[in-house]
């Protein structure tokens, strides 16, 4: 007969016991590791490209010591910019799909699939084909603009007489999601040649292009939706139950999942602005995250978007040094990891379904 152990938990208290957390160990643990893997992956990423660099100079130069003006250059003005849009934009999308995935509560929602990412994509090129010349400062406004727009469109177009349907959310999102490409594809066919070829670069998913101007935008909208989002997240567990449970918790019930879209269209918007649509990340991190410590909504949050931090930051190397000097962009890279696995999710939900 086999024993089931109960998890053991971390218990923090404040000196006073005014506050008191209690932590699932494993949740703990794998926080710690993912951070570490994330900061061993971040150094190989700035050490490694066609200028090879040592870890040990790397590790000066960010000390502010200059081994050489080339050194100062590489790091400081390509790698480490490179390096950390590509984390905040994998956590970023991780988010947004975390978070769309509980307010319709469908395990295959992500901003890729659901026409989010098309609508911040269709913004952007349509900026750069139409209005190159005021891409630089509209476009995280536009990618806005586009992802809650075609948001607002699913919800609508999702909502019946007997409510919202999670599985007719996804499905509006998916059609949605193939007209907008259209018109994308429509207007880099009949754009002019320059703008729609680096429109084109940008659809990728390329993040070799990023600078601190990038990363500044991340940083500055990631400081205001991520606290948005963690005080969400006591209500965000309660809607795990059910919307009849957590109105019978107290939770306000319409507000947050209105508040829950719009931020994660931010963070799906902000992300495909800078480095443009990347694929499948929404989806793999959060389901990740639960595989390998179920935890509590806050934590659960925490997980995934470091997984999703990781998960473009080795699809971003993979892509630079595979087949240098050629540069695969990571959106390829993450779509190719992202479709086997949205299969099998899929195959997997079949039961479930069919009940």
């Amino acid at each position: 007969m086999r024993t089931v152990l109960p998890p053991q938990h971390l218990v923090l208290r404040s000196p006073r016991e005014k506050l008191a957390l209690r932590l699932p160990l494993r949740a703990v643990i794998a926080l710690a590791g993912l951070s570490l893997a994330l900061l061993c992956v971040g150094a190989v990423s700035l050490a490694t490209g066609s200028y090879g660099v040592a870890l040990s100079d790397v590790w000066e130069t960010l000390r502010g010591m200059s081994i050489s003006r080339a050194i100062d250059n590489v790091v400081w003005e390509f790698r480490f910019p490179r390096t950390l849009a590509a984390a905040l934009v994998g956590a970023m999308m991780a988010l947004s799909g975390a978070v769309l995935q509980n307010v319709t509560r469908n395990s295959l929602a992500d901003p890729s699939l659901v026409g989010v990412s098309q609508g911040a994509a269709l913004a952007v090129v349509l900026l750069t084909v139409v209005f190159p010349e005021q891409t630089g400062a509209l476009r995280p406004w536009a990618a806005f603009a586009g992802s809650i727009l075609v948001a607002i469109a699913i919800r609508s177009l999702s909502h019946t007489r007997q409510g919202g349907s999670a599985i007719r959310f996804i499905l509006m999102g998916i059609g949605l999601s193939a007209f907008i490409s259209s018109i994308t594809s429509a207007l880099l066919t009949y754009g002019q040649l320059d703008r729609a070829m680096s429109a084109l670069a940008w659809l990728a998913g390329s993040i070799n292009a990023s600078s601190w101007g990038d990363v500044w935008t991340l940083t500055l909208w990631s400081a205001v939706l991520l606290p948005a989002l963690f005080g969400l997240s006591r209500t965000m567990s309660a809607l795990r139950f059910g919307d009849a449970s957590a109105i019978g918790l107290g939770a306000p019930v319409a507000l947050t999942r209105n508040l829950q879209l719009a931020i994660a269209v931010g963070f799906a918007a902000i992300s495909t602005s800078v480095v443009g649509p990347l694929g499948f990340v929404g989806l793999i991190a959060p389901h990740a995250a639960r595989r390998i410590a179920p935890a509590g909504m806050g934590l659960h949050l925490l997980l995934a978007a470091l997984l999703g931090a990781l998960l473009v930051s080795l699809a971003d190397l993979v892509g630079r040094v595979a087949f240098a000097p050629i540069q695969i962009p990571a959106g390829l890279i993450t779509a190719l990891i992202g479709v086997p696995v949205f299969v099998v999710l899929l195959i997997r939900s079949r039961p479930a379904t069919a009940h």
